[in-house]
């Protein structure tokens, strides 16, 4: 719980989770009917670029900053570009204001969609409380991430996502995910899941991976972004999602996003993004 993303809003890893969840919504958004969304570890929703945690790490001028100043962005990543956008109608195309997996969501959402706003951190859940107040499609919960993972699923609203982004501040996340993942999905064997790792110490994550295709659960995707090679497990040097019956064409369309992402946010030899089936149908 001593996790705060202000340190980190709008880097690299950002980019990459938001990316995804955008595309993911805008697939479950062809048919007219309403979704749901659970982000079991929010966060405050909206980072301000120039406060001095952001500047104390300038993480963002490694992620979001290099994404917006390339040039020929494909047009899958039109929504995620207008969010922003919308958060700094003045200074554009200069950010300051970055959104937070929550308030990505809630500017993605139709009239009759719903989102659960999940954050335990005390500051955090009253930023989230304020930020949505007067809503009526978004409800904020102070729950453990993993525990609100396990008490709203499944959802009334059969079709939607859930967004699990825990922190790695301590150990056995990799375990605790995937042991969340087969009871959230015994529960909810048809619902999108998307579940956000870094990469850091290479034998973790394949230990993870295994974890994974051990537990008998079909139709998952591997999407991963290395901006460096994976050498320093004490160093960020990438991130991932697992994403659990993934929409239709969403592989497809991530193929190609990645191709222009990877080299976007590179940051040395190695740099990569890539996509393949953990465990196919």
């Amino acid at each position: 719980m001593n996790y705060r993303h202000a340190y980190h809003a709008g880097n690299f890893a950002d980019v990459l989770k938001h990316v995804v969840v955008t595309l993911i919504l805008a697939r479950l958004k062809v048919k007219d009917r309403p979704i749901w969304v659970l982000d079991s570890h929010s966060g405050a929703g909206l980072y301000d670029l120039a406060s001095a945690a952001a500047l104390k790490t300038g993480e963002h001028l490694q992620g979001v900053d290099r994404f917006l100043a390339a040039p020929g962005p494909p047009m899958a990543l039109h929504d995620y570009v207008r969010v922003i956008r919308d958060l700094n109608p003045t200074d554009w195309p200069r950010v300051r204001w970055y959104p937070g997996s929550p308030r990505l969501v809630r500017e993605l959402l139709r009239a009759g969609d719903r989102l659960v706003a999940n954050e335990l951190h005390p500051e955090d859940a009253v930023a989230l409380q304020a930020a949505f107040r007067g809503d009526p499609r978004v409800r904020v919960r102070r729950l453990d991430g993993y525990m609100a993972w396990k008490a709203f699923v499944p959802p009334t609203v059969r079709r939607g996502l859930v967004l699990v982004d825990p922190p790695f501040e301590v150990p056995g996340e990799f375990e605790r995910l995937v042991t969340g993942l087969v009871d959230a999905h015994r529960r909810w064997a048809t619902g999108v899941m998307a579940l956000w790792y870094p990469i850091k110490d290479v034998d973790a994550v394949r230990a993870f991976h295994a974890g994974l295709r051990e537990s008998g659960i079909r139709r998952l995707l591997r999407v991963e972004l290395l901006v460096r090679a994976a050498r320093d497990p004490d160093r960020l040097n990438g991130c991932g999602m697992i994403v659990v019956n993934p929409p239709w064409q969403l592989a497809e369309t991530l193929e190609g996003v990645l191709a222009w992402l990877g080299p976007v946010l590179a940051q040395d030899v190695g740099a990569a993004g890539s996509i393949a089936w953990l465990v196919p149908e």
